[in-house]
């Protein structure tokens, strides 16, 4: 191996969990985003975030809700209610003063979403989500098995690790 793909290889001993689509204060930023944009009913932002988010994803109310009546605690949105009983939340100058301090973590969040998007609309890839498919489904039952070895347990990282070095030498073609 040489120092670029020596790189790839995170060296832990403590293990990771798998990330979350959104990590704290995410959804709040993403929610705040959409405000911005045009005031919005809850529903609204739950089927905005779905498009943003795609594959199918849509937060539940018990997320959404939450996340509005901490935003307008925070006087970061207010509420309005054009059309009698359902409310409306509108974007403060707080909130956009907030948002603005947040831009560049906002647009690493969408970047991701954008990114997430895209490979799930591609057709291309359905061959690398079958192949990760049966890597989950192959590791699941491996340790599921208690006794594994130490040995095992470094040839399987072994061979993940080198998975992935393998993956980042692969040439990229462009295909026209």
């Amino acid at each position: 191996m040489n120092e670029t793909t020596d790189s790839l290889l995170i060296n832990s001993d403590k293990p990771s969990r798998k990330s979350r689509l959104f990590e704290s204060g995410h959804m709040k930023l993403l929610v705040l985003f959409l405000i911005e944009q045009a005031p919005r009913y809850g529903y609204e932002i739950i089927k905005s975030i779905g498009e943003l988010v795609g594959g199918g994803y849509s937060p539940s109310t018990g997320t959404i809700y939450p996340t509005l009546s901490y935003l307008e605690d925070m006087q970061f949105v207010s509420i309005e209610k054009p059309d009698g009983d359902r409310k409306q939340y509108k974007i403060t100058v707080t909130g956009i003063n907030h948002l603005n301090g947040q831009r560049e973590h906002l647009e690493h969040i969408l970047g991701r979403l954008e990114t997430r998007r895209e490979i799930q609309n591609n057709d291309q890839y359905l061959d690398i989500y079958r192949a990760m498919g049966n890597l989950k489904t192959s590791l699941r039952l491996k340790l599921k098995n208690n006794a594994l070895t130490e040995e095992t347990i470094h040839q399987i990282a072994k061979s993940i690790d080198q998975a992935a070095v393998d993956i980042s030498c692969l040439k990229n073609e462009v295909v026209r």
